[in-house]
């Protein structure tokens, strides 16, 4: 089996081959190496190397996880790796390396994964694509003159392009969801609390940042989930634990479902004729598979989730500023922040402790609602974005309006910040490409807690409709 073989396997089979010996760690590290060296001067999606330490660590006696040997890589956003820098994209970062891993990181070497690096993002993940001052441009390994998405933008073509089988992502308003959509792979972002913040955080943005990945197959991203989830000591609060684990779920028969489907966002946002297309589709997939599907969505007030998020954001913005001013024991210089980040930065610091409180009671209304919807269903599927990959600098600002990207994301992303809100689990799933051979995803939505719920059905769509073999050009 030669190297381009070995990276077009997935994380569970090239574990596999490293559990019977038919192959070395160093083999596979080596072999992603080589697919990195010669295909990301392409995509530009790796902003930080640790090539040497990978292949040392590889040599070594390594933890009996369940990657033992896999390559992967690491978001380069609030996930801490020892010795290693943790910019967030942005300049005012750009010297801070870590003394600790996060504990997420450990979790990861547990399991045997291989770190050959860190994914670029944008800056501090404000927006939806991958585009910052600080690296330049993340491409779309489909189309190179569009967006991988973001902010995991990084991790999501990295994959795409076959670099690594699975890399980390996170989500606080659909950053794992939105870059799956983009590349045409699967991303689920957890229940709220599912996997840890520690030992920095206890929760980001009011629980609305969860961490997990990226990834080719419906069972690496369950694989990975069992590997790595559960409260960590002094977590505030943590998901309820599954019945058994997720890899279970994969396979497993799902039962007659009842979906409801909508292709229309609470703010009412028209999604583009690809998106519609995508989520009819599936439905009548459902429907032939044996589903209960039928047209239905949740009443949701977007003006108050619009108004909630958005001051929950700003907070959350200013507060996690200051935590790293903190640590570098001096602010923000304006010359040090993108344009965008520096006035939400700025806004945050007005948002009183009375508008914050008031906002979250006004959010978790919103959810209690949306909770009640599920009584009904089992599942909830929508377009993940309301448009194909968009091109390059769609989401630019200009000087005199510094908002004006960030307030473009609303019509791009309606549909994935209500789960950071409600703190369910969701997923991208890729079943779609339009006639420009672009990625086009589709989200479910499932109730608090239930990830298998979510595993037991894409894994049969990803059965009946198979994506693994689809690769983006020159990949």
């Amino acid at each position: 089996m030669t190297g381009e073989e070995f990276v077009r396997l997935d994380a569970v089979a090239q574990a596999e081959l490293v559990r019977k010996n038919e192959i070395h760690p160093v083999e596979l590290v080596q072999a992603a190496i080589h697919q990195i060296e010669e295909r990301d001067p392409r995509i530009h999606a790796v902003v930080f190397r640790t090539f040497d330490e990978a292949l040392n660590t590889a040599r070594g006696e390594l933890p009996h996880g369940p990657f033992r040997g896999v390559p992967f890589l690491v978001k380069d956003l609030f996930t801490a790796v020892k010795g290693l820098p943790c910019t967030g994209a942005s300049s005012y970062l750009r010297g801070y390396i870590p003394d600790h891993d996060s504990e997420l990181v450990r979790r990861y070497r547990q399991a045997g994964l291989m770190l050959l690096g860190k994914t670029n993002t944008s800056e501090f993940g404000s927006l939806p694509t991958t585009e910052p001052f600080l690296f330049g441009p993340t491409r779309n390994p489909w189309n190179p003159e569009r967006t991988p998405g973001g902010s995991s933008g990084g991790s999501a073509a990295s994959v795409a392009a076959g670099m690594v089988p699975m890399a980390h992502a996170s989500d606080a308003g659909g950053s794992i969801r939105i870059p799956a959509s983009c590349c045409g792979l699967f991303g689920l972002k957890p229940t709220r609390a599912r996997t840890p913040l520690g030992p920095d955080f206890g929760d980001l943005w009011a629980g609305f940042h969860c961490e997990h990945a990226v990834t080719r197959s419906v069972r690496d991203s369950a694989a990975l989930l069992d590997a790595v989830s559960g409260p960590d000591l002094g977590d505030p609060y943590w998901a309820p634990p599954p019945n058994r684990p997720f890899l279970e779920e994969v396979r497993a028969p799902t039962g007659p479902l009842r979906i409801a489907f909508t292709w229309t966002s609470a703010a009412g946002v028209p999604a583009h004729p690809d998106c519609v297309r995508a989520v009819r589709k599936t439905a009548r997939l459902c429907e032939d598979l044996g589903h209960n599907v039928e047209e239905a969505s949740p009443a949701i007030d977007f003006k108050q989730l619009n108004r909630g998020f958005f001051t929950v954001y700003l907070a959350g913005h200013a507060a996690m500023l200051g935590h790293l001013a903190r640590i570098l024991g001096r602010p923000p210089r304006e010359d040090e922040l993108e344009p965008v980040n520096w006035v939400l930065y700025q806004k945050g610091l007005e948002v009183t402790a009375a508008e914050y409180v008031s906002a979250v009671h006004g959010l978790q209304r919103i959810a209690r609602g949306v909770s009640r919807f599920f009584t009904d269903y089992d599942l909830w599927l929508t377009p993940t974005l309301a448009e194909p990959p968009v091109v390059l600098g769609a989401f630019d600002s200009e000087a005199e309006n510094p908002l004006k990207g960030f307030f473009r994301s609303g019509a791009f992303m309606p549909f994935t910040l209500v789960c950071n809100v409600t703190g369910q689990p969701a997923m991208s799933v890729p079943l779609h490409w339009n006639d420009e051979g672009l990625p086009v995803g589709v989200q479910f939505v499932g109730r608090f807690g239930d990830e298998a719920g979510l595993f037991r059905l894409a894994s049969r769509l990803e059965e009946v409709r198979p994506w693994a073999h689809r690769r983006p050009p020159e990949c």
